[in-house]
C-alpha cells in the first residue's frame, strides 16, 4: 500500500479495532492508515455509519449485506483509498444458526472502488478466530493489490 501511495480505513465489529491496531505496527503505518471506527454494536452501525435498520433486521447484524453496507458508507466519515469492514461470530449469543455457526466472519473491502470479499468459517475461540480473520483479510488486500496495482 505504502509502495502505490494508498491509504485504508477500517470499520470493525466482530474484530473490535484489532485489524486496524495490526496495520498501526506496519513499518510504514503512517503513510497507509487513515483510521477506523468500532462499532461492536448493531446501533453504532447505523448511527455512525447510517446502515439502515430494515437492512439489518432483513440480514442480521452480521452478514455479507451489512458489512458491504458499512464499506460503502465508511467513506463519508473517512477519506481514503481502501476501505475494509468487518462483522462476523466469535462468540455465542448473536444471530448463529446452523448455516450460520459461531466462528463464520464477513469481510468486504472496496479497493480504489473495487470490491473484494469474503465469508469464511473459522475454528477455535474468539481470539483464534479474530487472529484468522486478521491474517485473511490481508492475504486478501495483498493479492488485491499485486493483481491490481
Amino acid at each position: 500500500m505504502a509502495q502505490q501511495g494508498l491509504t485504508i480505513a477500517f470499520a470493525e465489529s466482530a474484530t473490535a479495532g484489532w485489524l486496524c491496531s495490526e496495520f498501526a505496527l506496519t513499518d510504514e503505518s503512517g503513510k497507509v492508515l487513515k483510521g477506523g471506527i468500532v462499532c461492536y454494536d448493531a446501533d453504532l452501525k447505523m448511527s455512525l455509519l447510517g446502515v439502515p435498520q430494515e437492512l439489518i433486521d432483513e440480514f442480521t447484524p452480521e452478514s455479507m449485506e451489512v458489512t458491504r453496507e458499512m464499506a460503502l458508507r465508511l467513506n463519508k466519515l473517512i477519506p481514503a483509498d481502501i476501505y475494509v469492514t468487518v462483522t462476523g461470530l466469535t462468540t455465542p449469543g448473536g444471530s448463529e444458526t446452523p448455516q450460520k455457526p459461531v466462528g463464520t466472519m464477513f469481510v468486504y473491502a472496496l479497493i480504489k472502488g473495487k470490491p473484494a470479499c469474503f465469508r469464511k468459517v473459522f475454528k477455535g475461540g474468539c481470539e483464534d478466530v479474530i487472529q484468522q480473520t486478521i491474517a485473511a483479510t490481508a492475504e486478501m488486500l495483498i493479492e488485491e493489490l499485486i493483481d491490481n496495482p
